[in-house]
């Protein structure tokens, strides 16, 4: 990060716009990933507490900002004191920061803010420019706590995170910290950036969010997609941000909204979105009865619901690309021993394939199948409960992406209309 300048004012540069470099999708916490104790008495969370979470740019830019959700908070959410650093070494889930970087965020100028329940803040733009692929630390501290027992979190975090009671906003470790691997609270961070950088969003489940991947190594497929592209000539100006969550299913709530229900506020809403991937409906296809009759209807759901996100995406202006379902065979949950299930699966990727409304395809399912047995994911790939993949399937996927469905280039005439 760039030192802020103290006699020099924040002045956005006119031809630029916001765009999303890192977010994470606000759920509902769950009991057993709500803080530990003393952190949680009763109602009252996080009360006289700072949190150190770090989260990795995927663009820089000239000036960054940072977003706070108390969406699914049942009480307002009083936020005393936010401050922005390079973590040590420039490492992930470190509760050390680099000397000399901290900076305190404002909101409208103050330090401190209250959220109402269901709402977000956006804090002041920060005169700091964040590498491209760099780690960034935000840490939070709250005087009075949340008195609530829902709170907003993204427990996938896949990242630690730093609990210790009092007021270290602004310290550069924090020695005797609880260590917990969810991120509270923040759920995005944007840079103003040229006009030509832009942001594809990932809309998925767990595999997507990551599970399988490895504990501050940034190594689920979006991640490694984002290091593809900026190995590329030209692509460098492409963020990638997740809003995926494990759990999470397209037509139903699971954990988390279901797609249809979220897809305004995790993906319309967000200046700087030019693409948007779409991998999920294993959970969809996974929790519904495993009879013929059932599978079939959830598979017309799914592409039902498809086409509606595509529509609507379109009328932002943002291509959709489809993902292929990658396999369960042998999944002890999803399997079934009469392949309805899977024929459910193969429906669903056959429209993907050839039903000609996503403006690309992306063959996940081939990418991830083992050729001598396409109902399971290939051995070198699989975390072990035959759904989720390891670090090296999800490089196979990240692999499978074309990159140049990424470059900018104009809508076509009558983008959006059917």
């Amino acid at each position: 990060m760039m030192p802020e300048t103290p006699e020099m004012p924040v002045v956005l540069e006119a031809n630029g716009h916001w765009v999303p470099t890192w977010t994470a999708m606000p759920q509902l916490t769950e009991p057993d990933n709500m803080p530990p104790s003393p952190f949680l008495r009763d109602d009252l969370v996080l009360a006289n507490a700072t949190l150190r979470q770090t989260v990795r740019v995927s663009v820089g830019g000239w000036r960054m900002r940072v977003r706070v959700s108390n969406a699914f908070g049942g009480a307002a959410l009083p936020i005393t004191k936010v401050t922005v650093a390079a973590p040590a070494e420039g490492r992930a889930g470190v509760s050390a920061v680099q000397p000399g970087t901290v900076r305190p965020v404002t909101f409208h100028g103050r330090p401190s803010l209250t959220i109402p329940a269901g709402a977000q803040a956006v804090s002041d733009p920060l005169d700091v420019e964040p590498a491209p692929g760099s780690n960034l630390t935000v840490t939070v501290h709250l005087a009075d706590g949340q008195r609530s027992a829902g709170i907003t979190s993204h427990p996938g975090s896949r990242t630690t995170s730093y609990l210790l009671p009092g007021d270290h906003a602004d310290a550069e470790d924090l020695p005797g910290a609880t260590a917990v691997d969810h991120w509270y609270f923040l759920s995005g961070v944007e840079v103003w950036a040229d006009p030509s950088v832009a942001a594809v969003a990932v809309v998925g489940d767990s595999l997507s969010d990551g599970r399988g991947s490895t504990t501050n190594g940034n190594d689920r497929w979006p991640d490694r997609l984002l290091d593809r592209l900026r190995s590329r000539h030209g692509m460098d100006g492409v963020a990638v941000v997740n809003q995926a969550a494990g759990g999470n299913r397209v037509l139903n709530d699971g954990l988390g909204p279901n797609v249809l229900a979220r897809l305004d506020r995790d993906v319309l809403a967000h200046s700087g979105v030019a693409w948007l991937v779409l991998f999920e409906g294993v959970n969809d296809i996974g929790t519904a009865e495993a009879t013929p009759a059932a599978q079939k209807q959830v598979a017309d759901d799914l592409v039902f619901a498809y086409d509606q996100i595509i529509t609507r995406a379109h009328a932002r202006g943002i291509r959709v690309y489809g993902a292929t379902l990658t396999p369960f065979g042998g999944n002890s949950s999803y399997d079934d021993a009469q392949g309805c299930r899977e024929a459910a699966r193969q429906a669903v990727n056959q429209w993907i394939r050839a039903g000609r409304r996503f403006d690309a395809m992306i063959d996940f399912d081939r990418a991830a199948r083992d050729p001598a047995d396409p109902r399971r994911l290939l051995a070198a790939y699989d975390v072990g409960d035959h759904l989720h993949l390891n670090p090296a399937g999800y490089q196979a996927l990240a692999d499978a992406v074309p990159a140049h469905l990424f470059r900018r280039e104009p809508l076509p005439p009558g983008f959006g209309f059917a």
